[in-house]
């Protein structure tokens, strides 16, 4: 009865099956990420926060004027502490937060592999979905979590969350990698990673105006709650290639068959188990690590501390903070739609290969976020000036999803979900030292203190950048796919592991030619 339902739920709108997967991938990235950073501005209204004033010990004459400030003594209460009674706050300092804000990413980057070998064995379907499952019931026990265990509770449950999210993007990759032809790769890269976007403005926005007229926990009662509902949907509409999907046209499964490189081999012969030798050796692929190492300093830098430099720095009250925090994402979704369409019309034209095409968008998608935040540190107490600065930062950044986020779908179509968990989970270190080392350099939470830590994101997304600039490819990578285009000149490190099938079938084969 429930296939019959959706059957002909999907025949009544005429959407390319391809499309509805872009649709719901785009929400599973957009609850993976209202998930992920609702902590960032819950923060600010679980830790309870004194504001000094002048004869303190760390008092700041360069702070912007707070108007949320009750004085009443050497230290200030900020007024929204007082508003109720069944506010639970807790006493952390800025490095235990930022340790907080980091735990996430301890358990990220420890199922990136195991779940892009997963999806590719077993597709990508249950990987994802299971994986975002678990995250949408950790996110929803959140405020039961830490008022009974604290700190440490919080943080367990933070890498709990992270194991749960880990196969996100690797799944995506694979399932991607499975039906999207080359020539809307673009597009549809736009389409779903900008749901990234979507999930960091609702996360910001929805946050702050819940906590403005209600508590802290009703921000992970919520997005925990959504959660849940995407896995029903995902469970109902969407599955891993196009050739397993019960409900998908005879025309667009021929077109995908015969468009989609991976789809294409996978008729041809089984895929070979990954070749870790040739892999780790990979000059393109490490350079695309370094560049996602970069990106993610930036990224995270913004989407974790950005809620904090709004209530810390230029005192925006937490309704405002919301706002304002979300406002830079709407840039970077907007811009991700135009980078993409942009990016495809070029390479459609051949105005640039697809390999320029990557180093181009990936460039404008470092530098340019990253000589914007200086120039936001450096508006001082300007509110208006340095948040159009943060959101011409995030603007750029939408040029990643037509740069590196999806040279990994160029290089090696075949492995995607094992060389996207390897990107990512290596990259995502970032989410581990960037928060944390930003406690650590803005103990105080000052204006210059901060400047610092931005100058410190700046120079990390140049050089790695530059190191991406310099080795970048575009082309299918030879060891993706070692039958069509063999072995490169020099290679000295021994034949790749094949299907024992293919070993049983060539010793087969070797036993007639000599009979």
């Amino acid at each position: 009865m429930s296939n019959r339902i959706v059957e002909l739920t999907l025949t009544v709108f005429i959407i390319p099956q391809r499309y509805v997967l872009a649709i719901l991938a785009l929400l599973a990235v957009a609850n993976a990420y209202t998930m992920r950073v609702c902590l960032n501005l819950a923060i600010t209204q679980m830790v309870k926060r004194t504001v000094a004033v002048e004869g303190d010990a760390h008092y700041d004459p360069d702070a912007c004027p707070d108007m949320n400030v009750v004085t009443n003594s050497s230290a200030s209460t900020l007024q929204s502490y007082l508003r109720r009674d069944d506010l639970v706050v807790f006493e952390w300092s800025e490095a235990t937060q930022g340790l907080l804000l980091s735990s996430f990413y301890y358990g990220y980057i420890l199922t990136h592999i195991p779940g892009g070998m997963l999806a590719e064995r077993y597709g990508g379907k249950w990987v994802l979905g299971l994986g975002l499952l678990s995250t949408s019931i950790c996110t929803f026990i959140t405020p039961i979590t830490v008022k009974m265990g604290g700190a440490t509770a919080l943080f367990i449950l933070r890498v709990i969350e992270g194991l749960g999210e880990g196969p996100t993007m690797p799944g995506l990759m694979v399932m991607l990698s499975r039906w999207s032809p080359k020539e809307e790769r673009g597009r549809m890269g736009a389409i779903v990673f900008g749901g990234a976007q979507i999930g960091n403005i609702a996360g910001s926005y929805f946050s702050g105006l819940i906590m403005h007229n209600g508590i802290w926990d009703n921000v992970f009662y919520m997005f925990g709650g959504l959660g849940l509902v995407w896995f029903i949907l995902w469970s109902l509409f969407c599955y891993s290639t196009p050739n397993t999907h019960p409900y998908i046209s005879d025309k667009e499964k021929k077109f995908l068959n015969e468009n989609v490189t991976s789809l294409i081999h996978s008729q041809k012969v089984d895929l070979d188990p990954v070749p870790w030798k040739a892999l780790v050796r990979s000059v393109p692929l490490w350079s695309l690590i370094i560049a996602a190492i970069g990106h993610d300093w930036g990224y995270f830098t913004m989407v974790t501390d950005l809620p904090k430099y709004m209530t810390d720095v230029l005192k925006f009250n937490i309704k405002s903070a919301g706002l304002l925090s979300a406002l830079p994402y709407v840039a970077m979704w907007i811009a991700s739609f135009f980078f993409g369409l942009l990016c495809d019309f070029c390479i459609k034209k051949g105005y640039h290969s697809l390999k320029n095409a990557r180093k181009i968008y990936t460039t404008i998608a470092a530098t340019g976020p990253g000589i914007c935040i200086i120039l936001a540190s450096y508006s001082g107490c300007d509110t208006t000036l340095a948040v159009f600065w943060f959101i011409f930062a995030m603007t750029l950044m939408g040029a990643y999803y037509s740069g590196m986020k999806i040279n990994a779908l160029d290089i090696t179509p075949n492995y995607a979900g094992t060389t996207t968990a390897l990107v990512n989970g290596i990259a995502a270190v970032s989410g581990i030292i960037s928060p944390y080392l930003i406690g650590l350099l803005t103990p105080n939470s000052t204006l210059k203190q901060w400047r610092v830590a931005f100058w410190v994101c700046l120079v990390v997304l140049v050089v790695t950048n530059i190191v991406y600039l310099i080795f970048a490819e575009g082309d299918q990578l030879w060891w993706d796919d070692v039958r069509k285009h063999g072995y490169p000149a020099g290679w000295k490190h021994g034949p790749l592991p094949t299907k024992s099938k293919d070993a049983e079938e060539s010793k087969e084969s070797e036993t007639t030619e000599k009979k």
